[in-house]
C-alpha cells in the first residue's frame, strides 16, 4: 500500500483548520512513507508511529461522532507518544495514562459507527505487521467516509 491512504484518513479524520495545525504535522503526515524507507533498525519505531496515527485519527473521528470526551483524552495521549522518540518512549507515555484507555471501553456508550470505530481502533492497536496496518487503514478510511456525524443532531431537532 502507498502512504495516500494513510494519509487520506489523517485529512478526513482532522478536517478543521484548527485540528490540521494541531495535530497533521510534516512528521506525522509523512509517518507512512518515513517506515517504507526506514532502515531495519528503525523499523519498529517507524510502524508505531504508523499506528499511532491511524489510532489519532479513528480517536478523532469516534469524538467527533458523538462529542466523547474519554475519545479525547485518548487522542491527546496518542499524539503526546507520537513526539516520543523512541519504541520504549511510546510504551512508557502510553502506560502512564492507561487508565485512560480503560475508561474509554466502560464509560462510552456508542452506536454502531462508534462500535465499528472502537473495533478499527483495536485493531490497529493489535496489528503486528504492514499488511494487517494496510487493511485497518483501509477498512478506517471507507468507514470513515461513510459517517454520519447529523445523527444526533437530526434525533434532537425531532424532541
Amino acid at each position: 500500500m502507498s502512504a495516500q491512504p494513510y494519509e487520506q484518513l489523517l485529512r478526513q479524520a482532522f478536517h478543521t483548520k484548527e485540528d490540521v495545525a494541531r495535530f497533521l504535522t510534516e512528521p506525522t503526515l509523512t509517518a507512512y512513507a518515513a517506515f517504507q524507507r526506514a532502515p531495519k533498525a528503525e523499523l519498529a519505531f517507524r510502524f508505531e508511529r504508523v499506528r499511532l496515527g491511524v489510532a489519532m485519527a479513528l480517536m478523532k473521528l469516534l469524538a467527533d461522532l458523538g462529542d466523547h470526551e474519554e475519545s479525547r483524552r485518548v487522542l491527546d495521549v496518542l499524539h503526546k507518544a507520537l513526539g516520543a522518540k523512541s519504541v520504549a518512549d511510546i510504551d512508557a507515555t502510553i502506560t502512564r495514562d492507561a487508565k485512560l484507555f480503560e475508561r474509554l471501553y466502560t464509560n462510552l456508550y456508542v452506536n454502531e459507527d462508534g462500535e465499528l470505530l472502537l473495533n478499527l481502533f483495536e485493531r490497529t492497536l493489535d496489528a503486528d505487521t504492514q499488511p494487517l496496518m494496510d487493511e485497518a487503514i483501509g477498512e478506517a478510511l471507507a468507514v470513515a467516509g461513510e459517517l454520519d456525524f447529523t445523527r444526533d443532531e437530526d434525533e434532537d431537532d425531532e424532541d
